[in-house]
């Protein structure tokens, strides 16, 4: 049985597993083109409800995974934020990942950063991993501040594996970090 991650907190925010008033609030997240920008499209109700159930799985299998992300304050839903595989296909395909998507009334406030600090924490310190990734679009440079704020690195750039090489969105970049690098870190990053 894998060690369970169910429930994390920072200063502002808890990462917790799914609960069923989610799904709401997260289908609304993923139906808003702005939020899926740096996707193809946005997820309909039945693909986004699809989406929390092969978050809940992965939990049950590994004992972590992508956190539903609840701001302390007044309990309200914000998105995800954590660890996941990296797809196939992609730099890294089979290592984890540190990923995040939060609703639009989330977004400026370092919440991304503050949640994925502790996925990290986790991933680094508790687990005592040595390697993580996280990727996204080149034109998403929102995500990649993050990814440089949490001290992770440009490794690569790609071309998404699922789409035409000619689609706006195939241009990809790769982060990436070590426990070594990550080492000493945390104190100093406080959001």
């Amino acid at each position: 049985m894998p060690r369970r991650f169910d429930e994390l907190l920072t200063p502002r925010l808890r990462l917790r597993r799914w609960r069923p008033a989610d799904r709401e609030p997260f289908a609304a997240m993923n139906a808003d083109p702005d939020v899926m920008r740096y996707f193809v499209s946005p997820l309909d109700p039945a693909a986004s409800d699809a989406l929390v159930d092969r978050i809940e799985t992965r939990f049950d299998e590994q004992g972590y995974g992508l956190w539903a992300l609840e701001r302390l304050s007044d309990g309200r839903f914000l998105g995800f934020t954590g660890l996941n595989p990296m797809p196939p296909g992609t730099p890294g395909a089979g290592e984890m990942e540190v990923g995040w998507r939060l609703a639009r009334p989330a977004w400026g406030h370092g919440y991304a950063t503050e949640a994925a600090i502790a996925a990290l924490q986790v991933w680094f310190e508790t687990l005592g991993e040595d390697r993580v990734w996280s990727i996204t679009t080149v034109t998403n440079t929102p995500s990649q501040a993050v990814m440089r704020r949490l001290g992770l690195v440009e490794q690569t750039r790609y071309r998404a594996p699922s789409l035409p090489h000619e689609h706006e969105l195939s241009p990809c970049v790769a982060y990436g970090g070590s426990a070594s690098t990550w080492a000493g870190r945390t104190g100093s990053m406080a959001p």
